[in-house]
């Protein structure tokens, strides 16, 4: 991966903010984003090869994580932080109580900034704090694939049930990506990730919901990714992904995601779906992608799925996916969504 850069964005927006909130579906812009007419990206965008250990950190931060100490120690000490507060009671899958509970325990000693590190619920978690602290936030994702340093969408649980929330406060003021945090992810979900972060940057190119820049984020994206792969350079994987949340996280994904829901429901992981799904929802759209990713695809060796559900059935629960489907470059219907659910079954890609 390429020397540590640092990208400054200095953004205006015409259109008021604006919150969304809806039951937990997918992880992908929905129908309040119809009349998109801005580009929100971080203030501050530093990555590349030793990012993380060649930033500068304020004093008295406060650290959020779910990691244990034996691993978040190693990287607070590959980033050099001095002055430091750490909160690393994060749940997997974290709630409003998360929430509640940094606040309480740490709003009093009035730390400078927050800085996310770990995976989603880290960064969750720092995302919807922010505002209550009233500070700047510091995103740091330890994984890849999802691109949640660069959006503003955070999935927390209220009352046990998942809510996929959208507003503008969620957006970093500075990300951190660094490919230093992929040594020893094992190889599976490192395909997994990839797969998404392609997946996201295609369909994202073909939404309906983008614009001239975000299609050219989402093609540079997977222009990055495809030579990753297929030239075994997976150093680049977080720079891609990077690209990719910039991009679609200011459109949205469309009926490849849709499709893979209805795998992910059993058991199957998300990259995983998309591997089939995206391919074949890019030969139902006639997308330019559709060749480079089924290229992609063979040389990550995901193996043929097949869906257990009965077909009619699950087209009935893809076809109320309208986040998805409404972005679609053609319209969908149901009979669409059979023909591809059986093409999927049969590994007619």
């Amino acid at each position: 991966m390429r020397d540590s850069v640092i990208l400054v964005f200095f953004f205006s927006s015409r259109r008021r903010h604006t919150r969304f909130t809806s039951d937990w579906s997918s992880d992908v812009c929905s129908s309040d984003l119809l009349y998109m007419d801005k580009v929100l990206l971080p203030k501050k965008i530093e990555f590349g090869e030793n990012a993380l250990s060649e930033a500068e950190y304020p004093k008295n931060a406060l650290v959020v994580t779910t990691t244990p100490p034996e691993l978040s120690s190693k990287w607070l000490d590959r980033m050099g932080i001095q002055d430091y507060m750490l909160f690393d009671k994060v749940t997997p899958e974290p709630s409003i109580n998360d929430v509640n509970n940094l606040i309480s325990e740490y709003k009093s000693k009035n730390p400078s900034v927050l800085i996310g590190l770990g995976g989603g619920s880290s960064l969750d978690v720092v995302k919807y704090s922010a505002s209550d602290f009233g500070i700047d936030k510091i995103l740091i994702p330890t994984t890849f694939g999802t691109g949640a340093e660069m959006t503003t969408y955070c999935v927390l649980k209220f009352d046990g049930k998942k809510k996929l929330l959208h507003e503008d406060r969620f957006l970093a003021d500075r990300a951190i990506i660094d490919s230093y945090f992929m040594d020893g992810t094992p190889e599976q979900i490192l395909k997994n990730s990839v797969c998404d972060a392609c997946a996201q940057a295609t369909e994202g190119y073909d939404s309906k919901l983008g614009n001239d820049l975000t299609r050219t984020l989402c093609k540079q994206a997977f222009d990055v990714l495809h030579d990753a792969i297929m030239n075994d350079k997976p150093e680049n994987y977080p720079y891609g992904s990077m690209l990719s949340g910039m991009g679609f996280g200011n459109c949205s994904t469309t009926l490849g995601h849709a499709l893979s829901y209805v795998f992910s429901n059993e058991g199957v992981p998300h990259g995983y779906s998309l591997s089939s799904c995206t391919t074949v929802a890019h030969k139902h759209n006639k997308s330019i992608f559709y060749d480079r990713f089924k290229e992609v695809i063979k040389k990550l060796g995901f193996d043929k799925m097949q869906l257990k559900a009965d077909v009619s059935e699950a087209a009935d629960v893809v076809m109320t996916d309208r986040g998805h489907l409404d972005p679609n470059p053609i319209p969908i219907s149901k009979d669409d969504v059979i023909q591809c659910l059986n093409d999927i079954n049969d590994g007619n890609l």
